[in-house]
């Protein structure tokens, strides 16, 4: 009997095992298929190899206006198809799972099928026969793209099948505007498709802030992506001669979209079905593993981490969430009362569409409905020396900030390098910091993480922070230069 079984082999279940390990117990770590989890195999690596080669050949616009002459590279879409494949085992050769969980004193079931549960602290592996027990479980099984049941549903896509795709389809459909949708809809753009997103929100990345979800979709309509939100439902898929026909619905009446290739992005269930999880006397609800703040499912003994909780479903994420359950198993193994608690406030996240859009804590919508007394401090890439001599001055940076306590509750940054700069809000945020400690930093010139700094000097002036003579006060508009510094009291 193991002392720790962790069920999953992807991010989240690779961190549980490993910090198991660490605190000194035995474990054993089962993986039905290929260690990685979607992230490295189908997900996050493929998918930025395709963002990362959409980038490519967007900068070839520039080529001319800065003295390179030349004619535009064409895209082969199968080599990089191929290529995305060479990249994911690079990415495995690098993090050596196996060695690493192997030399840790992790023990290994890759390839096994799916764990099932036969009774609250044994499973069974796959249709071999061979079961495993353990005193405490980790169950990170992850999640997987959702297949909606419509009519002609066989004839769709996920992001999972983009990497069978043999040619670039010319005519794309995507349903689903969220990230998924968004990142796909722009990358296929750039490669040449003529791409329509629908979705039944009222706009793309409905759970973004607001400023996100209007830049991006203007962004996206000039460039050419259709975008048909609020519709109804999607009736059907039929196939239509060497094509298919999209048919859904807008205010009760049918309308049809012709397609080569319609891809569905509309959601992402946990992996609870095959577990057999009512044997161990854990609860699901949508998909989903039901837990509390300390990780812990209706089984006492059963903790979950990652996609399957249905909390964050983010890489980052559930790496954190698998150190806590893992501490939390063991702790509770060892008699230990001490449980830790894992609630999502600061979590980083952003999309590789173009515009680049990064986020990071509360909208201003959900800031101000949480009775925040809200200042929001926003600076445009325009104003950006760096920005204007890449030539990329789209976008913006958006900080949101509590009134009285002067802590930023969220950022909102769309445009070169989005992504990587709401890291710097997030760490402000997460040690407590106020918004003139973060327009105080003296951020190195010229780089694309000074808008940070232009638009907490602006949430600063509208908070009243900074000493101003009466005329400059009454200037509508307050620009501050990035090398500027003035005296925040």
């Amino acid at each position: 009997m193991f002392d720790v079984i962790v069920i999953g082999g992807g991010p989240a279940g690779v961190m549980a095992a490993l910090r198991a390990r660490e605190l000194g117990v035995s474990v054993a770590l089962v993986e039905k298929g290929q260690l990685g989890g979607t992230c490295t195999n189908d997900g996050c690596v493929p998918t930025r190899v395709l963002a990362h080669v959409a980038r490519l050949m967007r900068e070839t616009a520039q080529h001319e206006s800065y003295g390179l002459i030349g004619p535009p590279p064409e895209l082969d879409f199968g080599r990089l198809i191929a290529r995305t494949q060479d990249i994911v085992y690079a990415v495995h050769e690098k993090k050596q799972l196996h060695k690493h969980l192997e030399s840790s004193g992790v023990t290994l079931y890759e390839g096994v099928g799916p764990g099932r549960f036969i009774d609250p602290h044994t499973i069974t592996l796959g249709d071999s026969g061979e079961t495993l027990e353990a005193r405490r479980f980790i169950i990170c099984a992850g999640g997987r793209a959702r297949r909606l049941s419509f009519p002609g549903a066989e004839h769709t896509l996920t992001h999972s099948d983009v990497w069978t795709l043999k040619e670039l389809p010319r005519r794309l459909a995507i349903v689903g505007a969220a990230a998924t949708g968004c990142q796909l809809a722009s990358v296929m753009n750039t490669f040449g498709s003529d791409v329509t997103l629908f979705d039944t929100a009222p706009h793309i990345l409905p759970s973004e802030d607001e400023a996100i979800t209007v830049a991006l979709q203007t962004g996206f309509t000039a460039r050419g992506i259709h975008i048909e939100t609020d519709i109804g439902s999607v009736e059907r898929v039929e196939k239509d001669g060497a094509g298919l026909r999209l048919v859904y619905k807008r205010d009760g009446v049918e309308q049809a979209h012709e397609a080569d290739a319609v891809i569905v992005a509309v959601g992402w269930p946990g992996n609870v079905d095959a577990l057999n999880l009512a044997a161990a006397g854990v609860k699901t609800e949508r998909s989903y593993i039901v837990s509390d703040d300390c990780l812990r499912t209706t089984a006492p003994h059963i903790f979950a981490a990652g996609d399957i909780d249905g909390r964050m479903m983010l890489v980052q994420s559930a790496g954190y969430e698998a150190r806590v359950a893992a501490e939390n198993a063991v702790n509770d193994l060892k008699g230990d009362d001490r449980m830790h608690t894992y609630r999502p406030l600061i979590v980083p996240h952003g999309g590789f569409t173009e515009p680049e859009y990064g986020s990071v804590g509360l909208t201003e919508k959900k800031a101000r409905e949480s009775g925040h007394d809200v200042v929001v401090g926003l600076a445009s890439m325009v104003n950006l020396d760096r920005a204007v001599i890449d030539g990329y001055t789209d976008g913006f940076c958006k900080l949101v900030v509590d009134r009285g306590t002067r802590h930023v509750l969220g950022a909102h940054v769309v445009g070169e390098q989005a992504v990587e700069i709401v890291h710097l809000v997030a760490a402000n945020m997460a040690a407590g910091s106020t918004i003139e400690n973060l327009a105080s930093l003296e951020l190195a010139y010229p780089t694309y993480v000074s808008i940070v700094g232009l638009a907490a000097r602006r949430a600063v002036h509208y908070l009243g922070l900074m000493e101003l003579s009466p005329e400059w006060c009454a200037i509508d508009q307050f620009y501050a230069a990035e090398w500027e510094r003035r005296d925040n009291g």
